[in-house]
Formats: C-alpha cells, structure tokens, sequence
C-alpha cells in the first residue's frame, strides 16, 4: 500500500509574514532606540517611557498607514493586470490559449503536452492559469491591504512595548544599560521566530536581525550623547 506523500511548505504566510517581522523589528528598535537615545541625553524615567510611549503609538500608526498605502498600490496593479488579462482572454482566446502553452515549453514541456495542459487549464480557470503562469499572481502572493497594515500595526506595539516593559521595571540608572542588552536578546528571539516560521536557518535569522540592530541603537545612543539633549 503506498502512502500519501504531504509535504509542509512555509509560501503561505508569506502576506502575513513579512509584515509581522517588520512590524515587530521596527517597533523593538526604533523604540529601543529612542529610549537609548533619550536615556543617553540624561532624561529621566519619565520623560524616556513619555518618549517611548510616543514612539508606541505614532509607530504603530504609520506602519499600518504605510503598509497600507504600499500594498494597495499592489492590489490596484494586479487588478488592473486581471483586468486586461480577462479582456484579452475574451478578445483573443486563441493567442492567450497559444501563449499559455508557450509558457509551459519554456520550463521544458513538451510542444504537444504543453498545448493539452493549456486546453485543459483553460477549460478549467482560464483566467486563474494566466495569472499563475503570466503575472505571477496566486492565492498565496495576491496582496491583503488590511492584513498588512493590522499585522504591522500589532506586531510594532509588541515590539515596542518589551523595551518599555525594561523601563518600568529598572531604575534610571541602569536604564542604558538594560535596555540595551535586553533589546538585543529581544531581537535574537524575534530572528529566531521570524526564520522558524518562514522555514528559513534560525542562526541566519538571529544574527542578520541582531546586527542591524544594534546597530541602529548605537547610532542613536552615540547622537543622545553627542548632543546631550533629548532627540
């Protein structure tokens, strides 16, 4: 008796994905950032958590306006790509049918077989075949305006909120410090999240997210210092 082959692939939460990890990442860092830089500037408890809690919120709601904004500028072009596409398909449905099948002998498919394939396809989902096969678009990559910019939304706050939760807890004077090398395991464990769920090397996904940053802390933390007031 054979046995039925599954296979578990991480290309459906590429929408989501994405946005969830940027999300999270812009809101640890710029956060952490901020409350480096305010720290460094000799702010105090109160003016570093009213600066993060700013940070917060005026984050959360430019990622989600941006993401917004950016995926549906995506959406309106794969409409607009559809929408020529059915046109076409109705104007001239045996050149689509014959380019359709021209795709196929391009990946290595038989001239004969690529034409059934295209019969059959078309006779199914016309519509869906090319989009596949001509644009690139599917269910798993279409663009999701409002699930982009909800995900980027939520994670930010999550990941602004762990710096601020490292402010409510340490004393002033530690403050630099803590935040500091809290925020960089923070972002060790958001790689390692990020890559594990995307099925990508978790060791890859911690020090890629951990570099940049850290990087981004420094420079901040260098200008509240350099400047010595609150920035």
């Amino acid at each position: 008796m054979s046995r039925l082959h599954t296979e578990t692939h991480s290309a459906h939460r590429v929408g989501w994905l994405r946005a969830a990890v940027l999300g999270a990442n812009d809101g640890l860092v710029s956060t952490a950032s901020l409350i480096v830089g305010v720290s460094a500037a000799a702010g105090s408890t109160g003016e570093v958590l009213t600066a993060g809690i700013a940070g917060l919120v005026a984050g959360a709601m430019s990622m989600a306006a941006g993401e917004y904004v950016s995926v549906s500028s995506q959406a309106d072009t794969e409409s607009a790509d559809l929408a020529r596409e059915t046109t076409e398909l109705r104007d001239q449905p045996e050149f689509e049918l014959t380019e359709l099948a021209q795709s196929f002998v391009a990946r290595g498919v038989a001239a004969d077989t690529a034409l059934a394939v295209a019969r059959d396809l078309t006779a199914k989902d016309a519509l869906g075949a090319h989009a596949r096969e001509e644009l690139g678009i599917s269910d798993l990559t279409t663009a999701r305006p409002l699930q982009a910019a909800m995900t980027s939304a939520a994670t930010f706050a999550v990941g602004a909120g762990l710096p601020l939760a490292t402010v409510l807890i340490v004393p002033a004077a530690q403050l630099l410090v803590a935040v500091s090398l809290s925020t960089v395991v923070f972002l060790a464990v958001l790689g390692a999240l990020g890559a594990k769920a995307g099925g990508a090397n978790v060791g890859r996904g911690m020090m890629r997210v951990t570099f940049w940053g850290v990087i981004a802390m420094a420079i901040t933390a260098g200008v509240g210092t350099l400047f010595g007031a609150v920035v």
